[in-house]
């Protein structure tokens, strides 16, 4: 699509009877000259959209009522490239045009919020895509061969698993937007929705860069995937919500220090354990995080990081911020000496039971961070 084309001026109509080359509209003009393989291509898109190709960006444009600059907008937004006036959008297109406007028409949604719905929804979509055809094609190329190129295997694969995986999808998103809701809901006051209080935690892999020289690139790719799978599974098992992986370093958060602190030291004592995976070291701040389409930005997000990265391996480093919260509640003693008082006292008989800690905090030496002047870090561990 093009953002100059507003309306039905003489540019428009020219162009709306050009060439109709059967380009996808995921990819750039000049993308479709390769015959039978192209040919898959659109059987392909037919099959997965459930609709021919009839319109030209324009035509879809005006048959969903809305302006070529708006549907520029969106179909950009979505991650598509521009086609000019080339015929090769759907029904499903014209749908998801008038659906977009739809929402903005009847107040729902403002503009910029349904271009980033748009954004957010192509960019997490298109990543997922890229995977599933990815690794499916993989397991089934791979070791055994069966004697068909990855073209002719995708058709016949992709609708088998269309229908089982269409309503997987939905069932996953509406499961994710059940708990991102209840989160909503249980927040504060309404600041809280966007700027919140989190505990905030990287993990990063020693030595990653070295590693990149050294091995192969499957079993690079295989180490990054057992890395991201083994962070992916314990941040939900213990509560967290994995934020995003950067290969050799996983962001995640919670809304709780204590469930934050058990995420941290549960990746150093899984990894340590694992002969086949580096060292690994965690940081973890908290503090007021801005929250938009699924990341975290701020300063404690900043300060997670450079913990990370003056964390010795194998240990995980906490913000002053994220100390007294383990303190405040009841995570951690403030002071291992008032702890011990209090275990001293109630062994003597002269003070009340002691309570039961599962971590143990212990000030680092000062020292000033880029970009945010001296810290104090605190090294985590389980209190024995």
């Amino acid at each position: 699509m093009s953002a100059d084309d507003s309306g039905a001026t003489p540019r428009d109509v020219a162009t709306e009877g050009d060439a109709v080359r059967d380009v996808p509209p995921g990819d750039p003009p000049g993308a479709g000259d390769d015959g039978d393989e192209n040919n898959i291509a659109i059987r392909l898109e037919q099959l997965i959209l459930g609709a021919d190709r009839r319109y030209t960006p324009f035509q879809a444009a005006r048959s969903a009522g809305v302006s070529m600059d708006l549907a520029s907008r969106f179909w950009r937004a979505m991650g598509f490239a521009d086609i000019g006036q080339v015929k090769a959008l759907t029904e499903a297109d014209v749908l998801a045009l008038r659906r977009l406007a739809g929402l903005v028409e009847a107040g729902l949604l403002s503009e910029a919020m349904a271009i980033q719905v748009a954004r957010s929804t192509g960019q997490t979509t298109a990543r997922l895509a890229d995977w599933q055809i990815d690794s499916f094609l993989e397991g089934l190329t791979e070791p055994q061969d069966s004697g068909l190129t990855r073209t002719e295997i995708t058709y016949p694969l992709v609708e088998l698993l269309l229908p089982e995986l269409e309503e997987f999808l939905v069932y996953v998103w509406r499961r994710q937007l059940a708990a991102a809701t209840g989160r909503v809901v249980r927040a504060q006051d309404d600041a809280e929705m966007v700027d919140r209080r989190l505990a905030v935690g990287f993990a990063d892999l020693v030595g990653f860069t070295r590693l990149t020289r050294r091995l192969e690139e499957e079993e690079l790719g295989e180490l990054v995937e057992a890395f991201e799978t083994t962070c992916s599974d314990l941040v939900a098992a213990h509560g967290g919500r994995l934020i995003k992986t950067l290969g050799d370093e996983v962001l995640f958060s919670a809304d709780d220090a204590g469930v934050a602190a058990e995420i941290g030291l549960r990746l150093i004592e899984t990894m340590t354990h694992d002969e086949t995976m580096p060292e690994l070291r965690v940081g973890i701040a908290f503090g007021t995080v801005t929250t938009r389409m699924g990341d975290v930005f701020g300063t404690t997000v900043n300060l997670a990081s450079r913990l990370t990265s003056i964390a010795p391996k194998d240990t995980v480093l906490v913000d002053e911020a994220f100390a007294e919260e383990l303190g405040r509640i009841g995570d951690a003693p403030v002071s291992e000496a008032d702890a011990a008082a209090a275990e001293k006292a109630a062994e003597e008989g002269t003070g009340e039971p002691p309570p039961s800690y599962r971590f143990a905090l212990q000030p680092m030496w000062q020292r000033p961070v880029r970009g945010l002047g001296v810290v104090e870090p605190w090294l985590l561990t389980r209190r024995t």
